[in-house]
């Protein structure tokens, strides 16, 4: 069966949904994502719609259907377990002129629902004759090509992102990028990333997107810090589009918010994308989580790039006194002297302790030892430090 295709405006208009299961927990966010003023109707419902009910983005009248409940409404959605409840609602709403969509028979349906997925601003969506499972799979595979760059999709009217974009880029692996930073990525005119920033999202760029290394800025008598700044602030200041690329989280030992704080005192639009940060992504490519009901419900991520001492501000005291997890981010070189300010605050030297480097790449390794031989163990930056009860899970990747 042929169907015209159709994109609907629902903003500030009444939807209609009876029931309260699955598939209503599905649609009604996309629903409320659109705008819509949702009125749920069933004598039970999900926890994602009673969540939604509570905090008042839908309203949940808790009965079944009755005869009239679609009058104001300019969609509705017969989603109950009850086919003949989902015929009488459908058979209403064409009565009013009203298109409805059944969840439970796409013959009998006037409309159907379609399947969608999203790249960089376009929306697919896909009817398969009925078949959402079939369509979901098409749509999907449509904007996974669309987010690798196998389709050329250029913008006839774009309107390009202005300021600073500040992109957490993931722990190692190109992929394990935000939807958000990859097409925000996509649209820079100026790439300023860091060492830990995946090459492959570089080698994406086109050939007229200038790339700043941060680590090779020449600093003179500022610190390389303020140079990454002063570049970031001077290419928005000239109309370019600008993301500054991190690995990890930008927020967590990145100075982010240094360089958020530079382009809000320069008045230069800015929006962050988090990252997500290798202290726990790190292990879990490795199979170890920081945290394990039963085993430790605490963990604390700390810097090693500075040595414990006057300079640190970690309290390895504190940390060698608890039994939560440890992760250590940046402490290769100064995993000696770490390993001893714990075990003088009392963690055994006997601890379980597991090192993740190159996490979530090809060339990831993981090694494992206790506290007590930490020092001595081999370790190469990049690398994350995990020490607590967590690392001595025998099932690792």
């Amino acid at each position: 069966m042929s169907v015209y295709e159709v994109g609907l405006r629902l903003h500030g208009k009444a939807v209609l949904v009876v029931g309260g299961g699955t598939i209503a927990g599905r649609r009604v966010p996309r629903l409320i994502d659109a705008g819509a003023r949702v009125l749920v109707v069933a004598p039970e419902v999900t926890t994602t719609l009673s969540d939604l009910a509570a905090s008042g983005e839908l309203q949940w009248e808790r009965r079944g259907w009755r005869p009239g409940d679609g009058d104001d409404a300019w969609f509705v959605l017969a989603a109950t377990d009850d086919p003949a409840v989902n015929a009488a609602v459908a058979a209403e709403a064409e009565s009013r002129r009203t298109w409805c969509v059944r969840s439970d028979d796409a013959e009998a349906s006037d409309a159907w629902t379609l399947a969608r997925a999203a790249f960089d601003g376009v929306s697919v969506a896909v009817s398969a004759s009925g078949d959402l499972a079939r369509a979901a799979a098409v749509a999907e595979a449509v904007a996974a090509a669309g987010r690798s760059g196998a389709i050329d999709a250029p913008r006839a009217r774009r309107v390009r992102p202005a300021g600073v974009a500040l992109v957490g880029a993931g722990p190692g692996d190109a992929d394990l990028i935000t939807l958000r930073g990859l097409e925000l990525l996509r649209q820079a005119e100026v790439v300023v990333s860091d060492r830990l920033a995946p090459q492959e999202l570089l080698d994406m760029l086109g050939d007229d997107v200038e790339i700043v290394d941060a680590a090779k800025l020449p600093y003179g008598r500022h610190t390389t810090q303020e140079q990454i700044n002063a570049v970031m602030v001077e290419r928005a200041r000239e109309g370019k589009f600008v993301v500054r690329l991190k690995g990890g989280d930008g927020f967590v030992f990145g100075r982010g918010a240094e360089e958020l704080d530079a382009c809000l005192d320069a008045g230069v639009p800015v929006e962050v994308v988090p990252g997500l940060s290798s202290s726990i992504a790190g292990p879990a490519a490795a199979g170890v989580p920081v945290t394990e009901r039963g085993v430790v419900h605490d963990f604390t991520v700390a810097t090693g790039h500075v040595p414990p001492g006057p300079q640190s501000l970690v309290d390895w005291h504190a940390l060698g006194a608890g039994n939560g997890t440890v992760v250590l981010l940046m402490a290769v070189k100064n995993r000696a002297a770490i390993a001893a300010a714990l075990m003088a605050g009392g963690r055994p030297g006997s601890t379980p302790v597991r090192i993740v480097e190159s996490a979530t790449t090809k060339n990831q390794t993981v090694r494992e030892c206790r506290l007590a031989d930490l020092g001595v163990t081999e370790a190469h930056h990049p690398a994350v430090i995990v020490i607590g009860a967590v690392a001595a899970r025998a099932r690792g990747l």
